[in-house]
Parts: C-alpha cells; structure tokens; sequence
C-alpha cells in the first residue's frame, strides 16, 4: 500500500483493502478475546475466594460470548482461498419428479434466500423458469456479501427431500431431487478469453413477470460455450445488451470456476451429474415424514429440526462443510 503506483490500478488496490482489513479484524479480534479471557480469569479468581456466586455465573456467561466470537475467527480462519471473498451465483435444477421436484427446487431457493437476508446479503435475481403448476424448473440468483462464496462453495450437489406429497390426494410419500451449484462471481482481475466462434447466441422472450415490454421481446439472452458446453441465461433485464452483459460475466465465472476444480481435482457436481439427478449422488437429506431430520452426508451433521434449516438456518451444515478436510 506504501508503493507509489498503488492507487493507479482501482481493483487491486481494493482487493488488497479487503484483504488486509481481514487480517487486521482477525489479529484485532485475537487480541481481544486474549485480554478478556486474562480479564475473565482474574475476575473469577476473585469472585472464588469471595464465595460470590453471581459473579461467577456472569462470568460464565460471558465465556460462552467470548467463545462465540473465537469460533467465529476460526470459521474466518478457513475463508482464505483466493476465490472465498468474491460474491457468488447460485443456480437451482428441479430433478426428474415433474411439480413434486419443481416445489423442492422452490423450497431451496427461498431457503438459501432466508439464509441470505439473515446474513444481510444481497440478492438478485438472475434468470427464473416457473414449474408448469407450482415452484420452478430452473432459478439462478446472484449473491453479494462479505465471503459469500466462501460460504456457500461447498453446498454444490444433489439435495434430497422426502415427505407426505401436498400435491399427491393419496396423502403418500414421495421422494424429490434438486440440484444446487454455486460458482464464484469474477472480478476484472482475472483475465478468461473467450472466442466468439466459440459461442451461440441465441434471444428469447422473457417467460416471468417484469412488465409488458419484458414479456413481448426478444429480450432474454442465451449463451452456450461449445467447448465446454457450459449454459448461461438471464432474463430479468428489460434490454438484450444488460442481459448478454450478464451472461458474459456468468460464463467467465462458471470457465474459471471449471478450471480451478480441474486443478485441484476436487468432486464437484458436474453437467452430466445435473442431467442425473436422484439416487446416489445426493449430498444432503431432508426428511419430514416418517421422522423429522437434515442429514448432511458428507460430514455427517443432523438436525431434527428441519424447519427451522428450510427457513435459513443453514450456518452449521456450512460450518461443519467448512472444517471438512478434503
């Protein structure tokens, strides 16, 4: 930051900004929590030798706060890969199943949307196909937030639902699958080429809400990459060139994203795995009949509580994903 050149170049100069006010929260916060702990210990020594036993229990408490905030560094701790801060998109595939898979598809989406405005993130919408009766085939939506990739890189891949069907008048249990896959939003920085004669165009209309002009021109933009055969759409602007924008900046982040798990060889769900998805790839169950219970299957964390998970409350199966070693 001392370098003469160093406020030329606006977008290294503010990734470092954000990088090293990182580490000057995490160093601050050790120190913090080291002199509250001398501070607490001192204290209940004290509070000992005086039998005073609401002391005591006030220092107790204020452990469990100070724990809180040491997990909480830690979990920063393991958001320190290149690509961790970065914002993220997050895309959401109905399974074989019809309304039954497009509902669960729904049910995640505002699931990872609860999620979100807990955390104080923002979210947008990308591009969206409604079920042909209830919930979606398809939604892609952008997330903005301090480490928002961090958090939710590892939630790509098969989620499984099992319940008492509210479409089925039989009253019987069915089984759905949804896929999830998150990928980093890319900043100037990296540099991904990309040639024309390596991509198809293709204009539709928008098939969601947005307006008369939205829904009567060909305003919806698709992208198909050849050589990867990777797929990018968006709809929910009003002009064709804002929506190609968009997809050009979600191409570059699913080409990037594809290289790096290349690189580092790790089991990401893939095209073909989106085109299966059911039994034996799913990362993660929920289960509301005959019992009540989220399993992840990677890490092996539960929850017996998973409404509270469908309404957002998603951040130990992220954080025990987190600790996770691969």
């Amino acid at each position: 930051m001392l370098h003469a050149n160093f406020w030329q170049d606006k977008i290294k100069s503010k990734n470092v900004i954000k990088e090293k006010k990182l580490f000057d929260d995490l160093i601050s916060s050790y120190e913090g929590s080291i002199k509250k702990l001398d501070d607490l210990t001192d204290l209940f020594h004290l509070a000992k030798e005086e039998n005073n036993q609401n002391i005591q229990n006030e220092i107790l408490l204020n452990i469990k706060d100070l724990r809180n905030i040491v997990k909480k560094n830690e979990i920063n701790c393991f958001l320190s890969n290149e690509t961790d801060s970065l914002d993220c998109y997050l895309e959401i595939h109905a399974g074989a199943g019809g309304t039954e898979s497009q509902d669960w598809a729904d049910m995640l989406r505002r699931m990872y949307l609860k999620w979100s405005d807990k955390k104080e993130f923002k979210s947008h919408l990308i591009s969206e196909h409604k079920g042909d009766e209830a919930g979606v085939k398809s939604s892609t939506i952008k997330i903005e937030g301090d480490y928002v990739f961090g958090w939710l890189k590892k939630e790509s891949g098969i989620h499984r639902l099992v319940r008492i069907s509210p479409f089925d008048s039989g009253a019987r249990r069915h089984t759905s699958f949804a896929s999830v896959w998150v990928y980093p939003v890319i900043d100037d920085t990296i540099n991904i080429e990309i040639l024309d004669k390596d991509l198809r165009v293709d204009t539709y209309r928008s098939s969601g809400a947005g307006g008369q002009h939205v829904n009567t021109t060909d305003s919806a933009v698709r992208i198909t990459h050849l050589p990867s055969k990777i797929v990018v759409q968006c709809q929910n602007e009003r002009s064709q060139h804002k929506n190609k924008e968009t997809c050009m900046n979600m191409l570059k982040a699913r080409l990037y994203n594809y290289e790096i798990k290349k690189k580092e060889k790790e089991t990401q769900i893939t095209e073909f795995q989106k085109q299966d998805i059911g039994w034996g790839h799913q990362i993660r169950s929920y289960v509301l009949q005959p019992y009540r219970l989220v399993k992840d299957n990677r890490t092996n964390f539960e929850s017996t509580n998973p409404e509270k998970v469908l309404e957002g409350e998603i951040d130990n199966f992220l954080e025990q994903s987190l600790y996770q070693i691969k």
